[in-house]
């Protein structure tokens, strides 16, 4: 048996829909502070300096996941192999 659903949302009804915050404002003040270190002078402007505040949180939390996916995958692996050893 097979469904097929057509959905037509806009990505901020899709959000809400989802449960997912709405990050606009976030977003719009970080170009925001972007665009005001840019303005304040193109000499030593580095973007991955601008990025570093909001970039280490995030890859920390990447790796953490990573981790996380990583130890559940080899654990399973481990439960898989014991359960078919166990079948003999």
């Amino acid at each position: 048996m097979k469904f097929h659903v057509d959905i037509e949302a806009s990505p901020a009804e899709l959000r809400q829909l989802m449960g997912l915050p709405d990050l606009e404002g976030l977003q719009q003040r970080m170009l925001d502070d972007i665009q005001a270190r840019i303005d304040q002078g193109l000499e030593g402007y580095d973007p991955l300096d601008l990025m570093q505040p909001y970039l280490k949180t995030s890859l920390a939390g990447m790796d953490l996941m990573q981790r996380l996916f990583a130890a559940g995958l080899d654990s399973s692996g481990r439960a898989g192999a014991k359960a078919e050893g166990s079948d003999l």
